[in-house]
């Protein structure tokens, strides 16, 4: 198997177990110390908050489909870039629909396993800009 494959199987299998609502096998796909953002511009480095969050998305029984993947090797490090919609339901009942480009940050770990280092399901949201 390449390294590519193995860098998406790591997304999918992480995607399978969120759909699941299975949150052992959710955060088996990050590794010690990563950040996820929830939220734009919000990183969480927290594991247990990370874990709490998506608990709490789980409450909506979300559906997430992506519309493509790519996936870049460099050494031991990768990024997942993919545009991806999620459909579910609120608490209330109500329907909620969200959709962003995903771009997360993969190491290789010792074992040979690909990890999530950071996630971003925000990475088309911009606000820092470059100093001129």
């Amino acid at each position: 198997m390449s390294e590519q494959q193995a860098v998406l199987n790591t997304v999918l299998a992480m995607t399978k177990a969120f759909h699941q609502r299975d949150i052992s096998g959710v955060m088996a796909r990050y590794a010690e110390g990563a950040v996820v953002c929830f939220e734009p511009h919000q990183p969480i480095a927290d594991r247990t908050q990370i874990e709490q969050a998506f608990l709490e998305f789980f409450e909506m029984k979300p559906s997430f489909t992506y519309s493509g993947h790519q996936v870049v090797v460099s050494g031991d490090s990768a990024v997942h870039i993919a545009p991806w919609k999620m459909t579910g339901t609120a608490p209330n009942g109500s329907s909620v629909s969200m959709r962003g480009l995903s771009v997360a940050v993969l190491r290789r770990q010792a074992d040979g396993r690909w990890l999530m280092v950071v996630d971003n399901p925000y990475g088309d949201h911009f606000e820092l800009k470059a100093a001129h």
